[in-house]
């Protein structure tokens, strides 16, 4: 099957667009239905059971604690008692990692039911790409939303009532994208935690429908575009965080003037590095080498003897874990050992540390979450993890179910605060105006209402097959620039 060039224009974020683009390099895009698995329909109730699409329920493996007493109370995680019922009362905050985030409610008083939302359920969708070429691309978006609603429905409810997750496979294709929106549409309030290649194609059916959309992340400019669409994850195609740079001019200003970036001949790999070593280079580094890799090339050992003569210390790669593996190894049997060797977040994964073992020994990677290895001082990452185990025992937490599970939050939080006023319409309004967005220092800011880039990154380099932080857990927050 020929190589295929996965047409997004120009992908918002790095690590997603390498992914999508190397995932898909060698499938095409559009799939027969048919061929696929049938998972839309499905859907994940109150009490945190997935229905099938014939009416099978499965409850949740694992005990679920907080269940909902006879009373119509619930206990939160701070172990205080709130009820969602229409008292008309304003309810209390319950903690900054309750289910509610702490967000103050606003009173039921005058809640209205419509489009996704009953007596007893608020009705929220997710749409993600779930099977397809690479199957799973995108499926931890889903379980991370499936574990948030699990975890809210436990411990917590909107006046009254619980929410109810209808997921939808977005298949890896635009066109499945658009039919998952329009029946998100009509079967949802709100779509919460998506994460698709080619999210573009669902972008005007959301926006027509007036349906809010607090998404992991979009990755087209079509979706970026979508009024009615948001990011956990905020991110502005043409912008790169100083940050970078600003960290390498910092600790290793001899490498700074050496500097090479590799990237795949593949989807926006090639436009996004363009744009990085443009904005890294009026930050004041220098780079002498800069090529593209055919999806197809599997020796990397000419790549990697052309940087050393010329005298490269600094090494950046735009790829997938397996070309990141592919290059160290390269570097290794060349004897080639720069000063500094940085990937994206796409690195952060088991894979990469087990098949690289020795030759990835000391990668630096920069990242805008807290690290998984960080989870013991960081509640709302406890959470997630805790929670993903209960829906889908053996899960593996991600990057993209990190900001999925950050978009249930933020729906969740906007909509107690509403209370009684809560609409579609109230709903976008409420989180247009959401800056500096971190679910609980879960992440980074974000600036998900204003749609801007978020500036800050942190750094940790893999010792001993394990992520540390380099110097320190805080954020290096120096503005963006713009190509």
């Amino acid at each position: 099957m020929e190589a295929l060039v996965v047409r997004i224009r120009r992908a918002v974020l790095a690590p997603v667009c390498a992914l999508v683009a190397l995932s898909l390099a060698a499938c095409g895009s559009q799939l027969d239905p048919d061929t696929v698995a049938a998972v839309n329909g499905t859907s994940v109730g109150p009490d945190g059971e997935v229905v099938a699409a014939d009416g099978t329920v499965t409850g949740p493996d694992g005990s679920v604690p907080g269940s909902t007493g006879d009373g119509g109370s619930t206990t939160t995680a701070g172990g205080s008692t709130s009820t969602g019922g229409g008292s008309g009362e304003a309810q209390e905050g319950t903690g900054a990692n309750s289910a509610t985030g702490g967000a103050k409610a606003g009173s039921c008083n005058g809640f209205k039911n419509q489009t996704g939302i009953t007596d007893k359920t608020v009705v929220i969708g997710n749409a993600s790409d779930v099977s397809g070429p690479v199957p799973g691309l995108f499926e931890a978006s889903q379980d991370a939303v499936r574990a948030y609603v699990a975890y809210f429905n436990a411990t917590s409810d909107i006046c009254g009532r619980k929410l109810e997750l209808k997921a939808y496979d977005s298949r890896t294709d635009a066109a499945a994208d658009q039919q998952a929106y329009a029946k998100g549409c009509d079967e949802t309030f709100a779509m919460v935690g998506s994460m698709s290649a080619f999210d573009s194609g669902g972008a005007k059916t959301a926006q027509d429908c007036g349906l809010p959309d607090i998404r992991s992340a979009s990755v087209t400019f079509d979706r970026q575009d979508c009024t009615t669409c948001y990011g956990a994850q905020s991110t502005v195609a043409t912008e790169f965080q100083n940050a970078v740079p600003d960290f390498v001019k910092k600790n290793h200003p001899d490498a700074a003037k050496n500097a090479a970036m590799l990237y795949i001949n593949a989807g926006a790999a090639a436009e996004n590095a363009e744009v990085q070593v443009s904005a890294m280079e009026n930050r004041g580094m220098t780079f002498d080498y800069v090529k593209g890799i055919d999806i197809s090339e599997f020796n990397y050992a000419p790549y990697v003897q052309e940087m050393k003569s010329k005298g490269i210390e600094y090494v950046q790669m735009i790829g997938a874990s397996a070309q990141f593996v592919r290059l160290a190894d390269a570097m290794k049997q060349q004897g080639f050992d720069p000063e500094v060797f940085m990937l994206d977040p796409t690195a952060y994964t088991t894979e990469f540390v087990q098949n690289g073992g020795d030759a990835v020994e000391g990668t630096t990677l920069f990242i805008n979450f807290t690290p998984f290895e960080e989870a013991s001082s960081n509640k709302e990452l406890q959470l997630y993890m805790s929670w993903l185990q209960q829906v889908k025992p053996g899960a593996e937490p991600s990057f993209f179910g990190l900001f999925s599970w950050s978009a249930a939050r933020l729906f969740v939080e906007r909509s107690i605060t509403l209370g009684g006023r809560l609409s579609r319409q109230s709903l976008l309004a409420d989180v247009g105006k959401v800056d500096n967005w971190t679910a609980n220092g879960m992440h980074s800011p974000q600036h998900v209402g204003p749609r801007r880039t978020g500036e800050c990154w942190r750094f940790i380099q893999l010792k001993g097959g394990r992520w540390v932080p380099v110097g320190g857990t805080k954020y290096l927050c120096s503005g963006t620039t713009s190509s």
